[in-house]
C-alpha cells in the first residue's frame, strides 16, 4: 500500500513540476503546459491484466473516444482496417446519457495499434476521435442467460 501511495505522491509531485516547464522553448516554439480540465479516474484493479496473454492483447488494443453517435460498429471497424490493419476484436460502447460513445479495438498485430494511435484528431462522423493505448484488455463477454 505504501509503495503505491509513494508512487501516486511522486507522480503528483512530478505533474505540479511539469507546469513550471510553459514557456520553455523546445525547436522555434513555446511549450504550452497547462492543468488538465478532467480527472483521470484510477482504472479498477480487476480489469487490469491479469495473464501475460492478457498483457500482450493491451499491447495490441486502443481506447478510443469521443466517437459519434450515428457512426456504426461497422463503421468503426472498416476506418480502423483500412488505416491500420486487421481488427480482431471490437466493443463499441455508448448510451442515452452521454453524446458521444466509446470502443476498444483490438488488432491482430500490436503494429496496427501502434499506428492508430496517428488516429486521433482523425475526424470519423463528424467528430474527431481521440486513440490512447488501452490500459485494459478487451475479454471476450460472457454468455448472456435467460432471464425467462
Amino acid at each position: 500500500y505504501f509503495g503505491v501511495l509513494n508512487k501516486s505522491l511522486c507522480f503528483t509531485e512530478a505533474a505540479r513540476a511539469s507546469l513550471n516547464l510553459s514557456g520553455t522553448m523546445l525547436g522555434y516554439y513555446p511549450v504550452k503546459v497547462l492543468p488538465s480540465k478532467t480527472a483521470i479516474a484510477p482504472v479498477n484493479p480487476t480489469l487490469l491484466p491479469q495473464t501475460e496473454d492478457e498483457r500482450e492483447m493491451c499491447a495490441r488494443t486502443v481506447y478510443v473516444t469521443n466517437i459519434d453517435k450515428k457512426v456504426s460498429q461497422a463503421d468503426v471497424r472498416l476506418f480502423f482496417q483500412t488505416i491500420c490493419g486487421e481488427v480482431y476484436r471490437l466493443r463499441l460502447l455508448g448510451d442515452y446519457y452521454h453524446s458521444t460513445r466509446i470502443a476498444f479495438v483490438e488488432f491482430a498485430m500490436a503494429d496496427s495499434a501502434i499506428a492508430a494511435l496517428n488516429c486521433s484528431g482523425v475526424v470519423l462522423g463528424s467528430l474527431p476521435i481521440r486513440v490512447s493505448p488501452s490500459k485494459t484488455p478487451v475479454r471476450p463477454r460472457a454468455p448472456r442467460t435467460s432471464t425467462h
